[in-house]
């Protein structure tokens, strides 16, 4: 079995994340975000009625999130999983890049995480129950948790170092707004470092190398032109992620350390 210390970190890294999620994406639907009209496009659903329903879908987002903080059961990160897929897949659908899709794995892949560290529910009222985190985690179950947090960083960052290469908008307007010259020849720069460390990630987490990564997401998600506190609360998957990956190498490094303790 883990640490329990070490467990407890990544559980309410995972936790937090997962409700700053899920608030910041409610948040939008409170202050009815124009673009959301695009993704009730999809479905048909004409703009007034859109702006109906966007306080409504914001409401119950807000209200996962909450959940998650104050009695986290495994049923929310499970709903939470599928409804981070269809709002990232709306994307693409209403016509947006699909580097826009894979940006956002960390608003599904922070409660696939979470539900990954809390062992499958032996029953249906095992999906009702509070989540404890006061319960050391066996190796494999730390396993396939390492496994998944590094694809989801991985795709996380090779989905914004594709927007940075492609010469998203929004990013441009972030560069220029900060004084870079040339706002497009900045973001092809950054992407390509970006997406060149989604592959070291994937390959070989370096602790050094995702601590860095983890505090420039949370820098320069504050640079957004509008929204910018809405839209560093609902990046809380990409911190998330990128922050539990961070703890569970260190957690590698204690299971190292222990099998050799009981080789000698």
């Amino acid at each position: 079995m883990t640490n329990l210390k070490h467990t407890q970190s990544v559980h309410y890294t995972l936790r937090i994340a997962v409700a700053m999620c899920f608030i910041g994406h409610g948040a939008f639907g409170i202050v009815t975000k124009p673009i959301w009209c695009n993704y009730f496009g999809v479905f048909g659903i004409g703009h007034d009625l859109s702006y109906q329903l966007m306080p409504l879908v914001g409401t119950v987002d807000i209200l996962m999130g909450l959940i998650m903080l104050v009695y986290p059961v495994r049923a929310i990160p499970a709903w939470l999983v599928c409804w981070g897929i269809f709002t990232a897949l709306l994307r693409p659908l209403s016509g947006e890049p699909f580097a826009e899709f894979i940006e956002r794995s960390g608003n599904f892949g922070a409660p696939l995480g979470f539900l990954i560290l809390s062992g499958s529910a032996k029953n249906i009222k095992g999906w009702f129950k509070n989540v404890s985190p006061h319960e050391s985690t066996g190796k494999k179950t730390f396993g396939r948790l390492t496994l998944c947090l590094r694809i989801i960083s991985f795709l996380l960052l090779l989905g914004h170092g594709w927007l940075n290469f492609t010469g998203k908008k929004a990013l441009l307007d972030q560069y220029a707004a900060i004084g870079f010259a040339d706002a497009m020849q900045a973001a092809q720069i950054i992407g390509a470092i970006e997406i060149a460390a989604a592959f070291i990630v994937l390959v070989k987490p370096f602790r050094p190398l995702i601590l860095i990564l983890f505090i420039w997401k949370m820098g320069t998600e504050l640079f957004y032109p509008r929204y910018e506190l809405f839209e560093w609360v609902e990046r809380g998957g990409s911190y998330g992620v990128l922050l539990a990956l961070w703890l569970v190498t260190e957690k590698k490094m204690f299971f190292a350390q222990r099998e050799n303790k009981l080789a000698v």
